[in-house]
């Protein structure tokens, strides 16, 4: 039997410790500052962050935020990922791993003090169908 990867998680907004992505109105900050990212630059941040934990490979990115079909060799992909963690900075390595020849994976940052709550937490309105949201202790 084999388990099944889970699917993306449609968000409004995502935050923990120190990224935050408001899907909605297209933004992403870093300790409270806007980054200051392309649109590509962002719908390839935004992908990755609604596929938290997931190795996410190099076709599906390249086809999901270029378009581009799986026969298309390009290092656009790389030279964008490099990019995005520049704008992260010292956050950039431990948000997007990389999984050489196969793809790349977001890892939320969960670092919390031992008294603190967990940084993140999925919210879900109660009727079906509804979208899940993010929050880090902070009413929405």
């Amino acid at each position: 039997m084999t388990q099944q990867q889970p699917g993306p998680i449609h968000l409004t907004c995502y935050k923990d410790n120190h990224l935050t992505v408001n899907f909605e109105r297209e933004v992403a900050c870093l300790d409270g500052t806007p980054l200051k990212l392309t649109f590509k630059a962002y719908s390839l941040l935004a992908f990755l962050v609604r596929h938290p934990g997931e190795l996410v490979p190099r076709e599906e990115l390249l086809l999901h935020v270029w378009g581009y079909t799986a026969d298309i060799r390009t290092r656009t992909l790389d030279v964008h990922v490099r990019r995005l963690r520049k704008s992260l900075g010292s956050y950039g390595i431990s948000y997007i791993e990389t999984i050489f020849g196969i793809g790349y994976r977001f890892q939320p940052n969960r670092v919390t003090a031992q008294h603190e709550a967990p940084a993140l937490t999925l919210l879900r309105d109660a009727e079906p169908g509804s979208q899940w949201r993010m929050a880090a202790g902070l009413a929405q």
